[in-house]
């Protein structure tokens, strides 16, 4: 299995923007030094939900500040971006990296986002496709241009190359966001891994997969291929641990639905539609049954159970529910000391 953390640089109440970037920072030097494999970082605008508004900017701070642990986005968000200069920072943190980095996308959400970077309401519920598209051109190819809806212009030299990579992969891992049926369908049709979210469960993760291999199937994959990309997809959950199961539930519980509710409730929606948030003590208890959140044995048998149930392998799993560096920082140190060895 690969274990990595998932980092929101969550703002909790009475803490300040600094203070949720400062943990971040610290929860990847920390997870490389428990041997963790990965950190992927979140992306938000003009909430507190995550104060990160560039999960590629800070994935160049961490590659540069670790030498082993893959880095990547989880998600930069397609809509908000111009897919050829998302394509141009991937290509160049893949080549200095040494193809540590990994560049997960997503089309996010009908928020104030698209009206403030000019995108528009077109961009996050037709333009995706073709934004994915490009940015996979960009990514493999020597010169690109575009004729589409959204983009179009003259070729151009790709400039740097993915493949200008010594002795690696030639382009970066991409991998994408998958909330839907369409989503799923596209990332299958794509050749591309899933990242699936912390709110879904073993059986729906399961039932994407599925879905995901038979249409990857029908898209002219062979097995061998099928199984090889399956490989990549990525299970987003939590993670907190502590001696006795209650005790880690009762962490989170009194720390976290302050902050889903701080940050859930100042997303703004582009059009004024109306948005049903989640009931935030609800859902954080919901998060506490279905993932590793108890002792290290219980954690360690949830992992082994949802890779059983889905065959997914790769685990990117919040630890800063506390809210609280120093036990966000335990918490990562008793992930890699005595829950990794139990998964072998």
């Amino acid at each position: 299995m690969r274990v990595g953390t998932f980092v929101l640089a969550a703002q909790f109440p009475g803490q300040g923007q600094g203070e949720a970037l400062h943990r971040a920072v610290r929860t990847a030097e920390v997870a490389e030094e428990a041997g963790l494999d990965s950190v992927w970082l979140a992306e938000h605008h003009f909430v507190p939900y995550g104060v990160c508004p560039s999960a590629v900017t800070l994935a160049a701070v961490l590659l540069g500040r670790t030498r082993r642990l893959r880095v990547g986005t989880a998600v930069s968000v397609l809509p908000s971006v111009h897919p050829v200069a998302l394509g141009e920072q991937a290509a160049l943190l893949h080549v200095v990296s040494g193809g540590r980095f990994t560049l997960g996308v997503g089309r996010g959400g009908p928020w104030v986002d698209l009206e403030v970077f000019g995108a528009g309401l077109e961009a996050y519920e037709r333009g995706f496709p073709e934004a994915l598209d490009l940015l996979l051109r960009w990514l493999t190819e020597a010169r690109v241009g575009a004729e589409g809806e959204r983009f179009s212009f003259r070729e151009v030299a790709v400039v740097p190359r993915a493949g200008e990579l010594i002795g690696g992969p030639t382009s970066p891992e991409v991998v994408v966001a998958c909330t839907s049926r369409d989503s799923v369908r596209l990332a299958a049709e794509r050749g591309l891994p899933m990242l699936l979210g912390m709110h879904c469960g073993d059986e729906e993760k399961a039932e994407m997969v599925t879905a995901w291999a038979r249409w990857a199937r029908e898209a002219g994959r062979d097995p061998e291929e099928v199984a090889r990309i399956a490989a990549g997809h990525v299970s987003a959950g939590v993670v907190q641990l502590a001696d006795r199961t209650r005790e880690a539930a009762e962490t989170l519980v009194k720390a976290m639905p302050g902050w889903l509710k701080q940050g859930l409730d100042a997303h703004v929606t582009v059009d004024g539609r109306h948005r049903a948030m989640r009931d935030p003590v609800a859902y954080t208890e919901l998060l506490c049954s279905l993932h590793p959140v108890g002792s290290p044995e219980l954690a360690a048998d949830r992992l082994a159970a949802t890779a059983e149930r889905t065959g997914i392998t790769r685990f990117a799993l919040l630890a800063e529910g506390s809210g609280d560096l120093a036990a966000t920082e335990e918490n990562l140190r008793r992930l890699g000391a005595e829950v990794l060895p139990r998964l072998g």
